[in-house]
C-alpha cells in the first residue's frame, strides 16, 4: 500500500483551536497577513488555510457578524462585489472548469467558523474529487498557499483598481 502523508493537517485535526476569531485576527493584520489577497473598505478576501482545492478563497466582512441579515447595505454590497471579483480572479489565475460559491450559516449548515460570516469560492476541475479525498481522507494540493496569494494579489489590484486599502 502506498501512503501520501499530509502532516500539515495534524495540528488542525488534533491541536487546540486558535483563541479568538481567525478572521478578526486576519482583518487586524490586513495586507500584512500572508493569506490575505485583498483588503476593501468593509470586507476582505483571504485564502482558506485548510483548502478544499488550490485557490480556495473566502470573502469576509470586517465586522464580526454571523448572518447575512446583520450586514449593512454597504457591507452586503462589498461582500457581493468581492465575491464577483474573486470569481474573476480565480478564472484568470487557475482556469477552473467551475467554481462552488457558498455560505454556511450555523454549525448545522456546515460552518466551521459559524460566528463570523464568510463566503467560500472553491475552484473545481473535472475529476478533482478522487479516491484521495473519498477514501484516503487527504487532499492533494500542488501549490503552497503563499504562492497562491502571490499569484492572486496582482489580479485583484487590476480588478479593483485603487479602491482597496
Amino acid at each position: 500500500m502506498e501512503r501520501l502523508w499530509s502532516p500539515w493537517r495534524l495540528p488542525y485535526v488534533t491541536g487546540p483551536k486558535e483563541p479568538g476569531c481567525v478572521f478578526c485576527a486576519a482583518r487586524d493584520e490586513g495586507a500584512a497577513h500572508p493569506l490575505v489577497v485583498w483588503v476593501g473598505r468593509t470586507a476582505f478576501v483571504i485564502l482558506n488555510k485548510y483548502p478544499y482545492n488550490n485557490g480556495h478563497l473566502m470573502v469576509v466582512p470586517h465586522r464580526h457578524v454571523s448572518l447575512l441579515g446583520a450586514l449593512s447595505a454597504d457591507e452586503l454590497q462589498e461582500v457581493a462585489l468581492l465575491t464577483q471579483r474573486a470569481e474573476a480572479a480565480l478564472l484568470e489565475a487557475y482556469r477552473p472548469a467551475g467554481i462552488n460559491v457558498g455560505v454556511n450559516l450555523g454549525k448545522a449548515a456546515g460552518a466551521g467558523i459559524d460566528d463570523h460570516l464568510h463566503v467560500h469560492l472553491v475552484p473545481r476541475w473535472s475529476g478533482d474529487t478522487n479516491f484521495m479525498t473519498a477514501i484516503g481522507g487527504t487532499r492533494v494540493l500542488p501549490e503552497v498557499l503563499e504562492d497562491a496569494a502571490v499569484r492572486l494579489r496582482p489580479i485583484f489590484r487590476t480588478l479593483m483598481g485603487a479602491t482597496g486599502r
